[in-house]
């Protein structure tokens, strides 16, 4: 997830979506709870535990306090913990969590820009619906990873993915660059080499090489960049990076014809090549890995 952190920057909601815009939580008062209070909030039992468990998992991530309850708010509202609509009081999330007032102000606000909770006058924040947030933040797709939505996730990506490749074939084929021509080329005889080889760890390193050297010359540096986050966002949920997970014979073939397209400059053959190397990607059985330390 590094490298995905460092490929895309999160995208803050603005006024016109419902949200505040930069300082709008500082519009409220959050009062402190008067020393002598420290009875439990108005979160149920269940969010009671929540509180509990969070701490401990958090303080075991090695970030400051304001970083752990970004992570720990942000992973109850991504499973479903904290629902669409329900309100954060400050003072309660303080006390729960047993964090400042200012550590609170400065992780709604994060969560804010993510688009998972909304400050509005008089109504307070507010968790906002999967419809707002905004799921190509490096953190929601942890969240998602690890979390009820894994699956979901998983294939939404994969359905991206699998529109963003042929598409970049076919639009690499109307540029012709023999330099990129003859390293696509050479990514093919590695393959081949490694499959004979029985060496699936060159095999796999040489079909990412390959399909990373076709993103870039579809020359749209829009396309990939979102590729960027698209694999990287796969690796973290469990899914197939790249055109296949290990080695065989289709593949090689598949992409041979990719190579052989794009010599002839001939779009529709390159795409239709990809898809069917995409399609003829062998069900493999992914262990999802446990969360990343931070």
């Amino acid at each position: 997830m590094s490298t995905l952190a460092h490929t895309m920057m999160t995208t803050a909601r603005t006024a016109d979506s419902g949200l505040a815009g930069p300082g709008g939580l500082d519009r409220y008062t959050y009062p402190e709870a008067p020393a002598t209070d420290r009875g439990v909030p108005a979160w149920d039992a269940s969010d009671q535990e929540l509180g509990r468990v969070g701490r401990r998992a958090a303080g075991s991530r090695g970030r400051g306090l304001h970083g752990q309850l970004v992570q720990q708010l942000g992973q109850m509202i991504v499973s479903g913990d904290l629902g669409a609509d329900r309100p954060l009081v400050p003072e309660e999330i303080g006390q729960r969590f047993e964090v400042s007032r200012t550590v609170v102000r400065e992780s709604l606000r994060v969560l804010e820009a993510k688009g998972l909770v909304s400050a509005r006058p008089n109504v307070g924040t507010r968790v906002r619906p999967v419809s707002d947030w905004n799921l190509l933040d490096p953190d929601i797709i942890e969240w998602r990873a690890f979390g009820p939505q894994r699956d979901d996730q998983r294939r939404e990506l994969n359905d991206l993915k699998w529109t963003i490749e042929p598409l970049a074939a076919r639009l690499a084929a109307g540029h012709g660059r023999e330099d990129v021509q003859q390293r696509l080329t050479d990514m093919v005889e590695i393959m081949g080499h490694a499959l004979g080889q029985g060496d699936a760890v060159t095999f796999v390193r040489a079909d990412a090489e390959f399909h990373a050297l076709l993103i870039q010359a579809a020359g749209n540096r829009m396309l990939e960049h979102l590729s960027g986050i698209v694999s990287a966002a796969l690796q973290v949920s469990g899914g197939p990076v790249t055109g296949c997970d290990r080695p065989h014979e289709g593949a090689l073939v598949h992409h041979a014809r990719i190579v052989d397209a794009l010599a002839q400059g001939d779009g529709a053959a390159a795409e239709a090549a990809m898809r069917q190397l995409l399609t003829s990607h062998p069900e493999v059985e992914r262990v999802v890995p446990a969360p990343r330390e931070h």
